[in-house]
């Protein structure tokens, strides 16, 4: 009976000493081991570290564009998307991803995260079958037209000049226009910002949606008040333009 009792009290021990010959001493488990960046392919991963940031948890927008905006993605095509994502965007914010680029991604993370973009925030027939702008202009804008196409469209939310107004911010502020390239521009224009209230092109104007060339004319219009040199100091408009818009607010 003894006996018995002292195997039962040596079981437990011999238990781990076995269990320490399966593993040996410095040797990681099985399932313990840190994933290297660069092998990291899940898409929930991938956005938070690289893009959340600045497009907002779950691509909703935040200090850029909403990548969940379905007008987004209906105009600008995989090609596109994936351009941006690995080679940025020269003299904004948005810096090139690719490995190849000096970025920290490889190939196959960025194919990852512009097929998860579309796939999960796309969704079939949101143009209702109407003809939108193309993404990239077809023609040259015209500046003195696109000041004409603003006030139609623009001005009642943005105000005289794009100096902002009741519902919208001034656009034509210095440090808006040094960061946001041409074609952001035109996307904005087109897809809106829906996180802010922004309408896209359709929107603007009750029954009058803007054309392809209204488009291009107003961000002809819109880069030719862009400061020929961004940079501090700024014009003194670049302040009259927020504290017209802040006594706008307050009324």
């Amino acid at each position: 009976m003894k006996t018995f009792q002292h195997l039962c009290m040596f079981a437990p021990l011999a238990a781990i000493f076995l269990a320490g010959c399966v593993a040996p001493h410095g040797q990681p488990r099985s399932g313990s081991e840190v994933q290297a960046p660069n092998e990291v392919l899940e898409f929930g991963t991938l956005f938070a570290e690289n893009c959340a940031a600045c497009h907002g948890a779950e691509g909703r927008g935040g200090a850029a564009i909403a990548l969940a905006n379905p007008v987004y993605l209906a105009i600008a095509d995989d090609v596109s998307i994936r351009k941006v994502i690995a080679k940025g965007v020269p003299g904004t914010a948005m810096p090139a991803f690719a490995q190849s680029a000096g970025g920290m991604l490889t190939d196959t993370q960025i194919d990852v995260i512009t097929k998860e973009i579309r796939s999960r925030w796309s969704r079939r027939g949101i143009l209702d079958a109407a003809s939108a702008p193309s993404y990239v202009p077809k023609s040259t804008g015209d500046a003195q037209r696109g000041e004409a196409a603003y006030k139609t469209f623009c001005e009642s939310c943005h105000g005289p000049g794009g100096r902002g107004g009741q519902s919208g911010s001034a656009i034509t502020n210095d440090s808006f226009l040094a960061l946001v390239s041409d074609q952001g521009l035109r996307t904005i224009v087109i897809a809106g910002r829906p996180e802010l209230g922004a309408p896209d092109w359709r929107g603007n104007v009750a029954g009058k949606p803007m054309s392809e060339q209204e488009v291009t004319d107003v961000v002809a219009w819109l880069t030719s008040q862009r400061a020929k040199n961004p940079g501090q100091p700024y014009s003194v408009r670049n302040y009259s333009q927020q504290q017209e818009s802040d006594d706008d607010k307050r009324k």
